[in-house]
């Protein structure tokens, strides 16, 4: 099968100003530096990771995501406020594979004595597993960072996470243990959620064509196949040659639908679904969890369940699998997380 990679350039003036806060349980933190005598100070990148930290760490830490929902993460650059979460935390968890380096380059130069900076991605697969793809070719240099859509390297950042808690805070080592191995069972649950989900998709629709190629790592596991991606990370514009070829290939694999962002707006989206006939959904999700804070469905699973959803619901599949599954935390929504806005 050809792969084609098709660039969009995406304005994100909106999403900077309009996101909304991304915050795990409804309760906001203190200002960085106020966290609680005893308990650990976390700061982490993007909203899943945020969300996984929670679900290990409950209320014996203090959180601070400092990514906000609705942003490029790629492109994320963080504010000179940043600079003092970085300083006063214990632990970094980053993702790693180069997807935050400002971020990452901030927290190296900011940390303080006896920080330490977790980069979950570069533990939890080898170099011979990288994928690059679309968005990530292998001559950049960077491979698909996106690892959480596959619900077993999410389980893999929760055994870090855990493993880094127990060693920092060992009188809290039960605790962080019993929320990992809750945790473990609802992710055993969603993958058999999302292999029921997948087995109503009719095979041949099992076809992905995104605005942004974050799905390399869980399509080979559920057997979809990503077909191209919209977007790459260096945002170059789409000539019309490659338009003219993504647009033919939709029309001689019979796609049924392409998937836009949430977030970001896309004309080009729109203008091939136009021409080919397939469905445009403009709600799949990268890292922006659904619902409210507060709300059971705000959460890393949440964001698995709607994105399953979604796809369902466009390919001819049965969404109403994905209904049953429990999407909230493990903790409940007691702690305190802080999200930048």
């Amino acid at each position: 099968m050809k792969k084609i990679a098709l660039s969009l350039v995406i304005v994100v003036v909106l999403a900077l100003a309009g996101c909304a806060p991304a915050v795990t349980p409804p309760a906001a933190s203190e200002a960085a530096g106020a966290a609680e005598p005893g308990k650990l100070r976390i700061v982490t990148t993007v909203s899943p990771i945020t969300n996984i930290a929670y679900n290990i760490a409950g209320d014996r830490a203090e959180i601070v995501g400092i990514v906000p929902e609705g942003v490029n993460s790629h492109t994320f650059e963080p504010a000179p406020s940043d600079a003092r979460r970085l300083a006063d935390a214990d632990i970094i968890f980053i993702n790693g594979l180069k997807l935050e380096e400002p971020t990452l380059k901030l927290a190296e130069a900011n940390a303080g004595d006896g920080a330490e900076i977790v980069l979950l991605g570069d533990k939890t697969i080898a170099p011979e597993e990288y994928v690059y793809d679309f968005s990530f070719p292998e001559e950049a240099g960077s491979p698909n960072p996106h690892l959480w859509p596959n619900p077993f390297h999410s389980l893999k950042y929760a055994e870090i996470i855990r493993d880094t808690l127990t060693a920092r805070d060992p009188d809290n080592g039960e605790y962080y243990a019993a929320n990992y191995e809750a945790f473990a069972a609802r992710i055993a649950a969603l993958d058999e959620a999302i292999k029921q989900t997948v087995a109503t998709i009719p095979e041949e629709n099992r076809k992905l064509l995104t605005y942004h190629d974050s799905w390399a790592y869980f399509a080979p596991l559920y057997g979809m196949t990503v077909i191209g991606a919209i977007q790459p990370s260096d945002f170059a514009e789409p000539s019309a040659r490659e338009l003219v070829e993504i647009i033919d290939q939709i029309k001689a694999e019979s796609v049924p639908a392409i998937f836009g962002s949430e977030v970001f707006p896309s004309p080009v989206l729109e203008q091939i679904a136009r021409e080919t006939g397939a469905t445009y959904v403009d709600d799949l999700r990268d890292d922006d969890l659904p619902g409210q804070p507060g709300e059971a469905s705000h959460s890393y699973l949440g964001l698995m369940a709607e994105n399953l959803r979604v796809m369902a619901e466009a390919l001819g599949g049965d969404p109403s699998i994905m209904a049953q599954f429990d999407t909230s935390n493990i903790p409940g929504e007691d702690a305190a997380v802080e999200q930048n806005q």
